[in-house]
């Protein structure tokens, strides 16, 4: 045992000297008398080289429970994942379904529109069908004009006419329809707003289904699509 012999000090209530107080130190086999430390001193008393039993032992409890409570723990992780959900990447078709779906059915290219202060302009493109099967436009808007029209020109005698295009504009499947001066074009029949040079003019195309398509086109100074409008042909 250990004793302490060292006086009360003056802060201590009872003014009698110090009494030694016994540690009590769990021994540990391949340790020295009542659990002491090996040291040169006792080592006559303690064979050397005698195995530490209880390390010994517990090593081997380490290596037993520390794989079965890894494994329960991945158990328990598997046991714990939501019903109907699985992990890793998406599959492809998947991934691609949502940007196929959103696919516009009429891309827009080289969009422009006639600058105008008043009155009447035109607007031009190229409309490029995405689809497999054929698309119709039925309709155009913009917020420049109140009145928007899709129109055709047709020649007699010498003389070009606009009109409206009866049954609006077909796109075949995989295939373009051209809107050029001297040919088919929207029409703005009443310009509210000036469409200054180097404006961007939004508009937006209404297909047959009743899906929309939106562009914005280009002001330019155009001297031409000057044909005459016959609204009743």
């Amino acid at each position: 045992m250990l004793f302490s012999g060292k006086a009360c000090p003056r802060a201590c209530p009872d003014p009698r000297p110090w009494r030694p107080v016994p540690l009590a130190l769990p021994r540990i086999a391949g340790d020295g008398p009542r659990g002491l430390p090996r040291t040169p001193g006792n080592a006559a008393r303690v064979p050397a080289g005698r195995p530490r039993e209880g390390f010994r032992m517990t090593i081997t409890i380490v290596n037993r429970v520390l794989p079965a409570a890894l494994a329960a723990l991945l158990a328990a992780g598997a046991c714990a994942a939501p019903s109907g959900t699985t992990t890793g990447a998406a599959s492809p078709a998947a991934a691609q379904a949502p940007a196929s779906a959103a696919a516009a059915p009429l891309s827009i290219s080289d969009p422009w529109v006639k600058t105008a202060r008043s009155g009447m302009s035109a607007a031009f493109a190229t409309l490029v069908n995405t689809t497999g099967e054929a698309v119709t436009v039925v309709a155009a808007s913009t917020p420049v004009s109140p009145s928007v029209e899709l129109h055709e020109v047709v020649g007699d005698g010498g003389t070009t006419t606009m009109r409206r295009k009866q049954g609006g504009f077909v796109i075949p499947a995989g295939d373009r329809h051209v809107l050029q001066p001297g040919g088919d074009h929207i029409m703005l029949m009443d310009v509210r707003t000036a469409v200054e040079p180097g404006a961007e003019v939004p508009f937006t195309l209404t297909l047959k289904d009743g899906r929309t398509v939106s562009f914005t086109a280009v002001a330019k100074d155009f001297a031409g699509a000057n044909e005459s409008y016959a609204p009743h042909e």
